[in-house]
């Protein structure tokens, strides 16, 4: 199985006194989109259900001389979402920067035989929960005069996926949100964008294969690259579209897959 290159030394981003508010940041893309942001001088919120996971995030950036704080957050209850934007508030003085990333897989059913309770549970942290964080997450940046917001969709916010609707429909609303959210908040400097990452390394994707070489051999296949990405080479793509590098770009649902959606 071809194995993940080297990152080489990336342009130095400065984001020196900037705030960035990360959900789902645990562990997988947004424990790796965490550790890279207080990399180049962010104070980061780091925000999950899992607060023990969370404080071990926290711990890494502390680690390496960043600076961090850990807050419990459903993103399916706006209430903790704007608890979340407030300890950014409150903490760091304001807010420039977030990604709202949080996400679950589940068990996959076909619709006829998917309960109800899995579809709603799906469209509430996948989809609501990016909407709150939109919602929340806004006021605080038009405070600051403007900021950046990226969104974590899928590969399968582009394409159909049998047995997850709730996932694919989730991602597939992520990604109108992206758009419709820039469309409305761009002329107030606030630039809203999504990724579209294929399989990347995470505590949900470990329990996904759950040690099967056999799974991880298939999963891998489906990404014309041969592999599962580095949640590292995601953070990437992230931190891309929060820093002034990508000043022209707004709205877009920007595919980082390893060609898994291509033709």
């Amino acid at each position: 199985m071809p194995q993940v290159p080297q990152i080489p030394p990336l342009p130095q981003y400065d984001f020196d006194g900037k705030v960035v508010a990360i959900t789902g940041a645990a562990g997988g893309i947004g424990r790796a989109t965490a550790l890279k942001f207080a990399q180049f001088g962010a104070r980061v919120v780091v925000a999950d259900i899992d607060l023990s996971g969370a404080n071990d995030t926290v711990d890494l950036i502390a680690a390496s001389g960043g600076t961090a704080t850990a807050v419990a957050t459903d993103v399916a209850d706006s209430a903790s979402v704007a608890a979340m934007v407030a300890v950014a508030v409150d903490t760091y003085g304001g807010l420039d920067i977030a990604h709202n990333n949080a996400g679950i897989v589940g068990a996959g059913a076909n619709i006829a035989d998917m309960p109800d309770e899995t579809w709603q549970h799906g469209i509430a942290v996948m989809l609501s929960g990016v909407f709150y964080g939109i919602k929340h997450e806004v006021p605080a940046m038009l405070a600051r005069g403007g900021g950046a917001i990226i969104n974590t969709s899928s590969g399968a916010g582009l394409i159909g996926f049998p047995g997850m609707a709730n996932y694919v429909a989730a991602k597939h609303g992520v990604i109108g949100l992206t758009k419709t959210a820039a469309l409305e908040y761009i002329s107030q400097g606030i630039r809203i964008n999504a990724i579209c990452p294929g399989t990347a390394r995470s505590r949900m994707v470990d329990e996904w294969i759950n040690g099967s070489a056999e799974a991880e051999a298939q999963v891998a296949a489906l990404h014309p690259i041969g592999r599962i990405a580095d949640a590292a080479e995601i953070a990437e793509a992230v931190l891309w579209l929060a820093s002034p590098a990508s000043s022209f770009v707004v709205g877009v649902a920007m595919p980082v897959d390893g060609g898994y959606t291509l033709p």
